[in-house]
């Protein structure tokens, strides 16, 4: 454990509420009202939707700008006679076919005022992959383990885990959660005074009253979607579901699958002593792993899993019930066998692990291992990690200050398995097959993939402020001149940017990939000539730009998601404009690095999948006094350490031309 803790301070790829943090100065509330009842983790005096009316809506950029923001993207990708080329067909649709789009698109915009532009095609857009949610969209982040070191006891962990979820969702649903606010000065507005204020506020203008006072409510649409969720498998495009009847949690270990209650039939929280003994029986249960574990089917090309998962329903009215009741489950535990001691035996076990004992269309999964280790794996299509991430913040200050069990506490003395149901399924041949096949296909994705993890002690966030540099930009640069060493070029690069301070605002795509770091990234070559006071300019440089950058991001100001929009449109009237058809276009959403990073006291680590089989997954976080990344890659493809080891050197050289320089 303590080779984890040590080494394994890493990211989680959709930070995207900490992004809106950095962009202005921002901190989050600090102040978070505790509930006196044992049920509820706060009890907000602003209610938890409050704000949410009133929210600005995501606006759409005007199509000058995207067009100009696209061609700065492209010119450090594109060989000048390739950029001339493309630059021709970006100005002929800004001039034609485009402000025609745009003109749908604002259209279409003012008749759905209740939502953003990007959400319908957002929702989609993931829905309508056929592509497995395992490596290709389910990511997960690890919570750093207790510092009591008897309370990461398997047993006691997860008791204290579903019984903070619990108190979590009762909150939300009892209205009783703070808001989700970011504050630019959190002395004037992250106070009670401002709240006793604020909630008196109409919700027709609640989030102008708190903007005034320099607050940003954040968009919490998605949170209804934590609990009783699943994504359900249809031919062409997969549905969202949610059933908040449901009031049993889905609990996997072995391949063998388990429901028990943990609200009662008056709405409260089942007692812990309950939940204890009703885990201890699973844990408890020494049958046999099934032949064919069904949780690999979660894994499987969409259209197949579709096709499978009705031969299942449709062969007996007790297979129905079955996968309704995983379907409305609070959510899923995993209670895993393994005990991982590094970082790429943390990273394959929470980003996807065995497979039977996962469920990988449940909103999300909480994966608990033998030692202690914990994380949350979730499916993408309802959300962008920010209701995950307040869950996961939640959770881990409640299990630590207020833990529903102690190393000391004796299981409730009942019969548990009148309470815990082990969950059947009758499955014919075929579907038996299938599960063979979802299996092998399973292992031989998983085993292609490459993890390469690295923490740098000699620098961090300390000296590149006494530096007077974003911490990010470093951090990004690194990662373009580490390219730019193993290969010789430029790569389409994405920062995950939240727009969260938008109704129904999802991500932007912070291009970070830019005419600067590509003359940054050769003047730091080791055939350049150029002086350290010039590299140290460019260094400036690059920060500059990248700060320029992230605000557009998160203001709703960047290229990606416009033109996504314009393109979504285009395609269901049949037509493709040129500038969808240039291979430019093509190239630069062909993510070679796909980035993005996080820093919260409760994660111990997090990790996603490269996003292209030659790409790289690159998670990140810059710390006090270090700076670490964790690396994802298919070797075959890409080696993952020959890019950590150029990071490294990367990340001394501009520590030493900083150091030099640093007035």
């Amino acid at each position: 454990m303590a080779g984890i803790q040590r080494l394994l301070t890493l990211p989680y790829r959709h930070g995207q509420s900490n992004r809106i943090a950095a962009i202005w100065g921002m901190s989050t509330s600090s102040h978070r009202n505790s509930s006196s009842g044992t049920d509820f983790i706060q009890d907000s005096i602003i209610p938890t939707m409050h704000f949410q009316r009133s929210l600005p809506r995501l606006p759409i950029p005007k199509l000058p700008d995207t067009c100009r923001r696209y061609l700065a993207s492209q010119e450090p990708v594109l060989s000048p006679e390739v950029y001339a080329a493309t630059e021709k067909i970006v100005r002929d649709f800004e001039k034609g076919e485009g402000q025609a789009l745009n003109s749908q698109l604002i259209a279409q915009d003012k008749r759905n005022k209740h939502t953003s532009y990007i959400s319908g095609p957002w929702f989609d857009m993931y829905l309508e992959s056929r592509s497995s949610l395992v490596l290709n969209f389910n990511p997960y982040m690890a919570y750093q383990f207790d510092e009591r070191q008897e309370y990461n006891d398997q047993l006691i962990r997860s008791t204290n885990l579903v019984v903070s979820a619990m108190r979590f969702m009762k909150t939300i649903r009892s209205s009783k959660l703070e808001p989700e606010v970011y504050h630019l000065n959190p002395k004037k507005s992250d106070t009670q005074s401002f709240r006793k204020i604020a909630r008196w506020m109409p919700q027709s203008i609640a989030a102008y009253y708190a903007i005034i006072n320099k607050a940003f409510p954040l968009d919490m649409s998605q949170y209804f979607r934590l609990f009783n969720s699943t994504r359900i498998p249809q031919i062409g495009r997969d549905e969202l579901v949610t059933d908040e009847t449901g009031r049993h949690i889905l609990v996997v270990r072995n391949g063998k699958f388990y429901t028990f209650d943990v609200i009662d039939e008056d709405g409260n929280i089942v007692s812990p002593a309950v939940i204890h003994a009703n885990l201890q029986h699973i844990l408890n249960d020494t049958a046999a792993r099934p032949d064919h574990p069904w949780g690999y089917l979660t894994a499987e090309n969409r259209d197949v899993w579709a096709r499978v998962r009705q031969q299942i329903v449709d062969s007996s009215e007790g297979n129905a019930r079955t996968l309704d009741e995983i379907d409305s489950a609070v959510f899923c535990l995993c209670l895993d066998d393994t005990s991982p001691d590094d970082a790429e035996g943390m990273t394959r076990n929470m980003l996807y692990g065995d497979g039977a004992y996962r469920w990988f269309d449940k909103s999300f999964q909480v994966i608990v291992c033998k030692n202690g280790l914990m994380s949350v794996n979730f499916e993408h299509a309802w959300g962008d990690g920010v209701a995950v991430l307040r869950f996961f913040n939640e959770t881990f200050k409640d299990t630590r200050e207020k833990p529903a069990v102690s190393p000391s506490a004796q299981p409730a003395s009942i019969d548990a398995s009148q309470n815990v149901k082990r969950l059947a399924l009758d499955l014919d041949p075929a579907v038996s097959n299938a599960i063979d096949t979802a299996r092998a296909n399973y292992d031989a994705a998983t085993s292609k993939l490459g993890i390469n993890a690295h923490q740098h002690m000699d620098f961090g966030k300390n000296f590149l402020k006494t530096c007077k540099i974003s911490p990010d930009s470093i951090m990004q640069l690194s990662f373009q001149m580490a390219y730019y060493r193993m290969m010789g070029r430029v790569a389409a690069t994405y920062e995950s940017c939240s727009t969260a301070a938008f109704k129904h605002g999802r991500t932007e795509t912070l291009r970070s990939a830019t005419k600067e770091t590509f003359e940054c990234s050769k003047a730091f070559d080791k055939n350049s000539s150029m002086s350290d006071k010039e590299k140290r300019r460019l260094l400036q440089e690059c920060s500059n730009k990248h700060n320029q950058l992230t605000k557009e991001a998160a203001m709703g100001q960047g290229w990606d998601r416009h033109l996504f929009a314009l393109r979504t449109l285009a395609a269901k009237e049949g037509k493709t404009p040129e500038i969808f058809a240039d291979p430019a276009y093509t190239h630069i959403n062909h993510i070679i690095l796909s980035t993005s990073t996080l820093s919260a006291p409760a994660v111990l680590a997090g990790g996603f999948a490269p996003v292209v089989p030659n790409g790289l997954g690159v998670g990140y976080s810059a710390f006090d006094e270090s700076v670490a990344c964790n690396i994802t890659s298919y070797p075959d493809s890409l080696s993952g350490q020959d890019f950590v080891d150029c990071v490294v050197n990367c990340w001394k050289d501009i520590q030493d031309v900083l150091a030099k320089t640093n007035k």
